[in-house]
Formats: structure tokens, sequence, C-alpha cells
């Protein structure tokens, strides 16, 4: 453990930054797991709600710097491919 108090104070931070990326992260991850879902089963109403919803929790989390920008492109993109091939 630190002596120094900046660095009590760093490892403090640190941990809360740690909490809050993965919860954000985890979001992101559930939001594109029903993307998923849906285009597995073929709903397309389904899809483009979850889509929608999708976009929005990945944008946040860039917004936030838990993403770099290319990634969550990358990430819409896919998941927007996705539900587009499927009509």
């Amino acid at each position: 453990m630190a002596n120094i108090k900046s660095a009590k104070k760093r490892i403090l931070v640190t941990q809360t930054r740690t909490a809050r990326n993965k919860s954000i992260r985890s979001a992101v991850k559930t939001s594109i797991r029903k993307v998923e879902a849906a285009v597995a089963a073929k709903d397309q109403a389904a899809a483009q709600t979850a889509l929608k919803n999708a976009v929005s929790t990945i944008s946040k989390a860039t917004s936030k710097g838990v993403y770099h920008k290319n990634t969550a492109s990358r990430k819409i993109s896919r998941l927007s491919k996705a539900v587009n091939n499927m009509a």
C-alpha cells in the first residue's frame, strides 16, 4: 500500500474510474447482445429498436472516454450492417 498521500488518492480515484468504466462496458456488451439476439431471431422490429438503443449506449460510452471513437464506430458499423442485411 502507498504511503504518500497523493499516491493513496490516485489508488482511490483509479478504483472509482475502473468501476465506472466496467459498468459502462457491461451496459454496452448487453445492448450489443440484444441486437445480435434479435438478428438471430430474424425479428426486424426488435432489431431496429435494439440497434437504436445500442448506438446510444455506445455513443455515451465514447463521450465518457471508455471507448476510442474508432472502436465505437466499428461496433456501430458491424451492428448496423447485421441489421441491414436482415432485410
